[in-house]
């Protein structure tokens, strides 16, 4: 059995990941924040659920200790909890979009550590975004250089540096991030564009199945690695 973690997992293309990973014979646990919405979604799945807040130290702690108690280890964690921190650009809303999209990723990192030693193929996948690589927003031909979303660009760049500095300092762990395409999810309801969550989820779930031997320390979409 592969245990596996997604972080907000109740919806869009962590709900998809989720439905993906379980047809694959994952045992999934469903991280989310909101207790009736989680619970649901893990009912409809077939999954496991964990009260976990990425914003939150205890929280984050408690859904790790559960795992814990239950698996033992944890062999994948895929961090999708994000927010697009829409809004005026202002110190608080910094605050929130950077704690969720980016300190997020270290809370539920450091946590899932011990866990992730103890199996035999950790991987980690975090849900970045080609909005937070300079080769992206600085490139006319492509949609993210009119995309008018500074704090989620910025915070996105700083989970894809996360990625990589994991990956140099537990080389024992894969670590990898993911611009999983353009998907029309509640994150994105106000842009009217997107595809398919279960498209973008397989994406996902490409990273979140390697071998042993697989990539580590990579910025990928579906073709390949992405310059950022």
């Amino acid at each position: 059995m592969t245990i596996t973690l997604i972080t907000g997992a109740n919806k869009g293309i962590g709900f998809e990941t989720a439905r993906q990973l379980l047809a694959l014979g994952h045992v999934v646990y469903i991280g989310a924040r909101d207790i009736e919405r989680g619970e649901k979604a893990a009912t409809e799945l077939g999954a496991r659920f964990v009260q976990l807040d990425v914003t939150d130290d205890a929280s984050v702690s408690s859904a790790l200790a559960t795992i814990d108690s239950a698996e033992g280890r944890l062999d994948v964690l895929v961090h999708n909890a994000g927010i697009l921190g829409l809004g005026a650009t202002d110190g608080p809303t910094a605050l929130q979009a950077f704690d969720t999209n980016a300190v997020g990723i270290v809370r539920v990192t450091e946590a899932a550590l011990p866990l992730l030693r103890k199996s035999s193929n950790p991987t980690v996948v975090t849900v970045s975004s080609s909005a937070g690589s300079f080769w992206a927003v600085t490139n006319p031909d492509r949609p993210e250089f009119n995309l008018p979303l500074a704090l989620y660009s910025a915070s996105k760049s700083a989970a894809t540096m996360l990625t990589v500095q994991y990956a140099k300092s537990q080389p024992g762990i894969k670590f990898n991030a993911i611009e999983p395409g353009t998907t029309a999810t509640d994150l994105t309801a106000a842009f009217g564009v997107g595809r398919a969550p279960e498209e973008s989820a397989r994406v996902v779930v490409r990273l979140a199945t390697l071998d042993a031997d697989g990539p580590t320390g990579t910025f990928q979409d579906e073709h390949g690695e992405v310059p950022w």
